[in-house]
């Protein structure tokens, strides 16, 4: 991806020297979503900022004043429908409620709709996830569906899967454009 710049943030691609940033907030996730995204070491978290600077998929959200990463957003393009990006973020804890999230996202969603030419976004939020689903509306998508135990994360004690409800968020790129002019 081609460097973006918000008033705020830079999002650009992940480097080898993001590994400290990245282990901030992927040592103890705080969405359930990402539990799969763990890293349990500075050098596992070296491992996958070595594997995102190959790639497109995760794009690294630095603030712009001090230069740090403070989170990501990502965005991967369906195998059999290029034109459709699942989307989504994830950032450091201590950078959340300052607006962060949605000026990254807008500016992924810019990018995806330009740049990239997709036709339809879609983001899955699980139901406890209360910030992200405000984003997601404060973005313009739309609700289209509520999946019941959809999902698990994790397991209980016994090691029973605990099953979560998801909902799934779109935007499609003519609503997106009809927002943009109003």
């Amino acid at each position: 991806m081609k460097t973006q710049e918000t008033d705020r943030l830079i999002l650009r691609n992940f480097r080898q020297d993001d590994a400290d940033g990245l282990y901030a907030y992927l040592h103890m996730p705080t969405a359930s979503c990402f539990l799969s995204l763990r890293l349990d070491s500075p050098l596992k978290a070296n491992d996958e900022a070595e594997k995102r600077s190959k790639s497109d998929d995760y794009i690294a959200v630095c603030e712009k004043s001090s230069g740090k990463l403070i989170g990501d957003v990502f965005a991967v393009a369906e195998k059999h429908d290029k034109d459709v990006f699942a989307i989504g973020w994830n950032f450091n804890p201590h950078f959340q409620g300052h607006g962060f999230a949605s000026e990254a996202a807008r500016a992924l969603l810019t990018y995806l709709f330009t740049a990239q030419n997709a036709r339809r976004l879609y983001a899955y939020v699980e139901d406890t996830n209360t910030p992200s689903e405000r984003l997601c509306q404060k973005l313009g998508m739309r609700k289209e569906g509520h999946f019941i135990e959809f999902v698990s994360f994790k397991n209980d004690e016994t090691g029973t899967p605990i099953y979560e409800n998801t909902m799934q968020y779109a935007l499609l790129k003519r609503e997106w454009e009809s927002q943009q002019t109003t």
